[in-house]
Parts: structure tokens; sequence; C-alpha cells
């Protein structure tokens, strides 16, 4: 498919203006749907344009009064000669149903039978149920009729126009929306309704999943209900489609889409086991993250794909900040000081690194690589260090004063600068310059001496950038100065990046009694690595436990996490304070996540013996967390799932599995059963035989996924082979299955039997990524990348990948950034090797 330029979409923008769509679908096929649309447009008269679609069959086009040859298709594109002023296209079309998450995805549910369709039309996959012109900046209301089985329920944007007859279904005009927010869900779905400040709500799931929904419906609702009031406090412009219907959809490729009226999450938010707070609460900031999208993104849209950070950076912004002002979740912040950060941090310091705002994106295509932990964790870092600097008052002005100017409508970067710097009364244009058209991440290392009494001589905060990328930017932080005892004094401070080569003196701080831990960015109020003085940094295992303040300790492990990361400090060292430290943690969310993030390093930063002493002390940790935590609690959980992934002792994870010894208050229900069987493939205690069984008893799509990873995880020659076929060319299969595939293939512990596939990954993905759609295709080649075959030859064979000229672009920014986390790998064993020599 011919992925649309800017320069194609701007001609396009210019030449014409869509007034409507009318769009009717058959969905009572067999393997494929009928598409039926009108589209009502003006133009320059006697202009030439093209309209997308990508049909099995294109049945038939009539421009105004005139037929259109079908046979004119040329791959998803059919040009439109001799426009008129006023223009009317129909064109009508069979169309395929995806397996992929993408266009009109069908499931059957292996629990029931049952089949669920769900469209998304998200990045430019309009064109794959109805013909589009399918770019952002072309937005219209879309008039929507369905044709279904008589016993199926659809839902769609707009809400009803007139009650549903058996089998059809008809929709009121939407607001103006861009193709790729177009979404509607067909299928015996299970619905629960509710209304809210006049606003009607409802929620779906597929039927094999109704007790569970129902069992978290209300905490659903009160928290959609709580951002709906946050918002509305924050903006002056209500929410603006009408409905706002939330459905939790199989097979889902993203953790959800913000279409107008219709948001489609993951149904993994559905929860069938128990689950810590911290699972909770990413799917409270994943509803509030996309509900801000419906100011930021459906009522402002953003012209090209350059400005997408109009969307995620605010909502990433937006969706952490409600939740922790509107919800129980008042940690939200701390979540993403330590997991969304991590991502940001990677992401924008490997070679695929781009601005938060990027001057140029050629193409979609090029767009899809930047949903990335830049767009997302590194924008959203950017906008609460920007209303650290005006003040909110002046953000929150200028955002409703971009509101009332573009509703309905598009913008871009330069139209949300000019509605801010009038609010704020600022000029914005040189921050803007080095925040978001400037890629990297400055690193902020404190510089402390102390007289011999005790008290501060200078404290200082030296600013850095790497040679790649040398922009110094302002910062306004916190500097926390915390006692032994956890107790903090804290002050805010701004750094120039001008100054005396980045190095900011913070001469308030001269004579005073030095603290035991001094922490630069407290608060986290900007996207900046930081490093403590020598002296902290040897106080963090003894104070660490002590401090209050969850955030505070959440910094502190990024920072040690970081540092090992980059190789400054010692990976053992790392796991040593997690021996120290750990079970003394009460926030959830640090211990899962510290747990999370450490683990990589220790699978691929460690040679074979080193890992395995590593992981026995991260085990001991995880099991002291144990003993501590409260019986059927989140820590509890948290402690238990750590100690599973960590554990060798087959015996005691067989016993938990048959209920022999389970510490009392833990349900070892579906999900912690299928962790336990995973860990028991891996180490060779179980086999094909306890999968098929498992999966037997647990016949719903969550076990089919669990058993595919099994399976792929098995030490088994055959295995391996099966599932490396699956992995490479198997189209046939969904979306999930054949990531769960990938996902499970690779284990640090099977790095000999694994060996041969090193160089079949670099052989065998470029066909394959070629076989698979953009999305899938690149999730899959980042799971299946030989990410523990930590050796120089695995990096010349990602070279002479990255040197042929048929890798698509996916590809080679999945090789380009495993490779760079490789060179990391290897840098971290040869110092080690270094220092035992």
């Amino acid at each position: 498919m011919a992925s649309l330029t800017r320069v194609e979409a701007t001609a396009r923008g210019v030449a014409i203006t869509v007034e409507s769509y009318q769009v009717d679908l058959d969905l009572t096929g067999g393997e494929r749907f009928r598409s039926d649309v009108t589209i009502r447009f003006r133009a320059i008269s006697g202009a030439e344009t093209f309209v997308e679609v990508q049909p099995v069959k294109l049945l038939a086009v009539r421009l105004n009064d005139r037929d259109v040859d079908p046979s004119t298709l040329d791959d998803n594109r059919l040009t439109l000669t001799g426009l008129a002023e006023g223009n009317t296209l129909t064109v009508s079309a069979e169309m395929a149903y995806s397996n992929t998450g993408e266009g009109m995805h069908r499931f059957v549910d292996p629990a029931d039978g049952e089949t669920y369709l769900y469209v998304t039309s998200f990045l430019d996959n309009a064109q794959r149920v109805f013909a589009a012109f399918d770019q952002p900046d072309l937005k219209a209301p879309v008039t929507l009729s369905v044709t279904a089985p008589p016993h199926w329920i659809v839902a769609a944007n707009g809400p009803l126009a007139t009650s549903p007859r058996p089998g059809r279904w008809e929709f009121a005009p939407t607001a103006p929306l861009a193709t790729y927010f177009v979404s509607l869900i067909a299928g015996p779905w299970h619905v629960r309704r509710d209304e809210h400040d006049g606003i009607p709500l409802g929620l779906y799931c597929r039927r094999s999943q109704a007790e569970h929904l129902d069992a978290d419906a209300e905490e659903i609702l009160t928290v959609t209900r709580q951002c709906l009031d946050r918002f509305h406090q924050l903006f002056a412009e209500r929410y603006p489609f009408g409905k706002y219907d939330q459905a939790f959809v199989p097979e889902f490729n993203a953790g959800a889409m913000e279409n107008p009226g219709l948001v489609t999450f993951r149904d993994d938010h559905i929860f069938r086991s128990a689950v810590t707070d911290t699972q909770r609460e990413l799917r409270a900031t994943t509803i509030a993250h996309e509900m801000a999208h419906m100011w930021f993104g459906d009522l402002v849209t953003m012209r090209w794909w350059d400005d997408l950070w109009l969307n995620e950076s605010f909502a990433e912004y937006l969706g952490t900040r409600v939740t922790a002002e509107a919800t129980r979740f008042e940690g939200a912040w701390t979540t993403f000081a330590l997991r969304r950060k991590a991502w940001g941090y990677a992401a924008d310091q490997r070679p695929s690194t781009h601005p938060v705002a990027p001057e140029e994106v050629a193409d979609a295509a090029e767009g899809l690589l930047n949903f990335d932990g830049i767009s997302y964790a590194k924008g959203a870092s950017v906008l609460r260090q920007l209303v650290a600097w005006l003040g909110d008052d002046a953000f929150l002005a200028g955002l409703n004063a971009h509101f009332a100017t573009h509703r309905f409508g598009n913008a871009t970067l330069a139209d949300l600068l000019g509605s801010l710097a009038t609010a704020a009364g600022r000029d914005l244009s040189g921050w803007a310059e080095r925040w978001l058209r400037s890629a990297q991440v400055n690193t902020l290392r404190a510089e402390v001496t102390v007289d011999a009494d005790g008290r501060y001589t200078e404290v200082a905060v030296g600013q850095t950038a790497p040679e790649s990328h040398p922009v110094l930017r302002p910062h306004r932080i916190g500097v926390g100065r915390y006692a032994a005892d956890g107790t903090a004094v804290r002050a805010e401070v701004e750094l120039d990046p001008d100054a005396d080569g980045g190095r900011t003196v913070l001469t308030g701080l001269a004579g005073e009694p030095a603290a035991r831990l001094l922490l630069p960015n407290d608060g986290d109020l900007t996207f900046a690595k930081i490093r403590l003085d020598p002296a902290s940094a040897d106080a963090v295992p003894m104070v660490l436990p002590s401090l209050a303040d969850p955030l505070a300790r959440a910094l502190l492990w990024g920072e040690a996490l970081d540092a090992a990361t980059d190789g400054e400090r010692p990976v053992a060292g790392l796991v040593t304070l997690i021996a120290a430290a750990l079970p003394a943690e009460t926030e959830v969310i640090i211990a899962e996540d510290v747990l999370e993030l450490s683990r990589s390093l220790v699978d691929r930063y460690l040679d074979p013996l080193a890992r395995e002493a590593a992981l026995a002390q991260v085990a001991d940790a995880c099991r002291r967390m144990l003993d501590g935590a409260p019986a059927g609690g989140s820590l509890q959980l948290a402690a238990a799932r750590g100690w599973i992934a960590a554990s060798t002792d087959a015996d005691r994870l067989t016993g938990w599995l048959t209920g022999r010894d389970v510490p009392p208050g833990l349900a070892v229900d579906a999900e912690l059963r299928w962790a336990l069987l995973l860990r028991l493939v891996v180490l060779g205690a179980a086999g094909a035989a306890e999968v098929a069984a498992e999966a037997a008893a647990d016949p719903s799509a969550a076990g089919t996924e669990h058993a595919a990873r099994c399976r792929a995880a098995l030490p088994d020659p055959a295995a391996k082979q099966a599932a490396w076929e699956i992995v490479v060319s198997n189209t046939e299969l969904s979306n999930r299955l054949v990531e769960a595939t990938a996902e499970g293939f690779w284990q640090p512990e099977q790095v000999e039997l694994t060996a041969g596939y090193v160089a079949r990954y670099f052989a065998d993905m470029p066909a394959a990524a070629r076989s698979r759609t953009p999305w899938v295709a690149e999730q899959v080649a980042k799971l299946a990348f030989p990410r523990y075959a930590v050796a120089q030859p695995t990096r010349e064979a990602a070279v002479a990948l990255l040197a042929r000229d048929d890798v698509t672009p996916g590809l080679r920014r999945v090789v380009t950034d495993a490779d760079d986390d490789l060179r990391r790998a290897l840098i971290a064993r040869t110092a080690v090797a270094a220092a035992a020599a």
C-alpha cells in the first residue's frame, strides 16, 4: 500500500474540502463485508485528486454523473479527474475482515464461539472499511448505517438516529471527524449503561467477560465520571461528542484508541483474576488519557503527523494529571516518574531519537514510527515543565483559547504556541526550539562541597548534553535535602543553560547544614536524567527505606536504574540495593517497576553465572517482601509475581501450581497459574502436556495467548522450530497470537538452544516484515529480536541487515535500537570482566 506523503496531503487539502461521508456497511456475509459510501466534497473546478480504498473487489464507482472504471484502481488509490465545484462520489466494494487489529477486525471467541467485529481506522486504515480521503485535516461529519445479524448489537461514534430494527442500525451524523477516528463495534456484546451530567455512558465487552466487567463496572464508571468532571473544570468547552461509550475489544494493538463517542480499549483491562492497584491505576490513567483526546486530537486535530505530539503528549500529561487530581489514584505521578519516563529516556537516547515536534514527517508510515516514548512520555514531561515555567493559570488559559479558535478543525504547533504565548505574555519560540525541536536528553549532576563543620561551601547543578545533540535547556526543578530519617526541605530553582557552561550555583544553600542526601529534580518537574553527588549516592541504601514520599523513592530508584543502564555503576550494585531496600517498599508500583526494569539489565548485562547469583538475590528479596506483605493485598501479589519470575525452585513453583504451601491470602487464579507454568516451562520442569492441560482448563482468549507463549518457551528443538515458523511466516493467526509466540521464544536460560536462530532472525525478518501490516510487523520484529544473544557477531549481523535496501522502516528502527541496547550490554559485560581480571 502506498503511504500518503505530506506533499500529497497538502496538495489534496488545497484542492478539496470534504463536506460529508454517508457510509453503509453490510456485515451479514461470510469472509467479506459490503461497503457503500457516498462522499460529498467541494473542489477547485477542473482539478484532479484521488481517493483511497483497499477492497477485495471494487464493484462500482460513480463521480457526479459519470461512472469511473473500477479497473483504474492503482494499489489503494483511485484517481478522480474533471472535478466540479460540488461533487458526489459513490464507491461500492467488497472488503476483507482483518486479523491484525486494523480495519474491520474479526474475532471468534474461543470461549463460546461468538463472533465480534470492531473497526480501527487509525492511522490510515479507514480505507480498509470504506473509500475515504484518508488524511487528518480533511474532517467531515460521518453518517453510518449497518446491516448485521439480528441478534447483534452495533455501536458507533454517533448516537442512534432511530430505534434499531432487527438487523438494521442507523446512526445520527457525527460532528466533523478525521477519518482515522471512524469506528464501530458489532457482535453479541454485553452492555452496561449509565448517565452522568447529561452525558450517556456505555460499557461494552464480550459476553464471555460479562461477569468480570460487571464486577468492575462501578469502578470504571466512577473513574469516568470523576475524569469528566475534572476536565469540565479545566476546560471551558464541555465534552463535545454527545454520548461516551467505552468498548473493551479483543486482540487490540494499542492500549486504547480515542474514537469520539466510542473509545476502544484492549480487553486486558477487564480483569478476570486478582490484580494489583498498579493495574487498576493503569486502567484509570488510560481512561483519563483517552478522555483528554476528546479535546486534544478529536475536537482540535493535528494537521499532519509531524504534530502528533499535540495529541499524545497532551493526553499523556493530562491523563496523568487528571487521574492524580480526580480519582483515588493520587500517586499517578509516581508511576509516571518511574515507568513512563523510563520509556521516554530510553527512546530519547537511542539512535532513532527525534524531536518531540519534528520539523518534517515525510509520510504516514514515518508518522507511525513516532508513536513512542518521546511523543508520549517525554512530550508530557516537557508540558509539565512548561506548566512549572508559565504557571497553571496561563497554561490553561492558552489551552482554552486554542480550543475556542480551532474547535472541530485542525491546528499546528505554531497555532498552539501562539495561544499559549498570548495567555502568558511570554515569547515561547526559544523555549520551543530547545524543548520541542531538539532531540535527546540532558543530564543534571549535583556537585557538592562540604566544610569540616558539615556545612555546604558550594552546591551546584551541572547540566550536560551528548555530543551528538549539544543542546542545553532551561529547567525549573526542585532540589530536595533529605536527612537520615527521611525528613526533607525542598526548594525550586531555575537552571540557566547559558550561564557558565550550563552550571548553576545554588547560592542560597551556601553555609546550610549538609543533608544526608541531596536530590536534584525533586518533585520530578522536568525531563532530565539525574546523577547524585558521591556522598548522596553512598547514602541511598540507608536513606531510601525511610523516605515517606513515594515520588522521591521512585526518583532515586530511577537514578540507580539509569546509572546501571549507562554503565556508570555495575548491575551487581543495583541488585545489592534491591536486596537491601526493596523488601521495605510499601508502594506497589515502585516494587513492580523496580523488578521489571532491573530484570532486563540482569538478563542482558550479566554473564550466566553472575546472572544466576543476581536472580537468587532478587528472588530472596521478593520472598522477604512476600513474607511481610498484607495477605490478599496488591503488595503480596506483586511480590509473588516477582518471586515466580526470578525463582529457580521448581519444587516450590510446582507446589504453588498444585495448591501446596501457597502463602495465606494469595489466590492462585488463572493468571497466576499461567505465570507459574511459564516459569516451569522455561526451567524445563513442565512440558507440552502440562501446557495442553492448562489450555484445556482455560479455553478463553487470554488462555489461548498464554498457551502460545508457553509453547514457544518450551526448551525443545521441535517446539522452537514450530514457534519460529509462526513468527516469520504464519499470517493466518491473529496479531496477538503471533506476538505471544514471539515473546515466548527467546529465554535467557535457553541461549545455547536458540543460538541457531540468531542468524535466522536477520535472514528471515525482512521478508516476514513485508508480509505483515506495518504495526504488527514492527511489534513482532521487536519481540522476536535475539535480545539475549549478547555477542559481537549479533551486532555484526545487525549491521549487515541494516545495509540492505529491502528493509521496511519499522524493521530498520527496531534493529537499530535493539543493536544499540546490545552495544550497552556488551560494554557492561566487558567492564565487569576487566574489573574481575
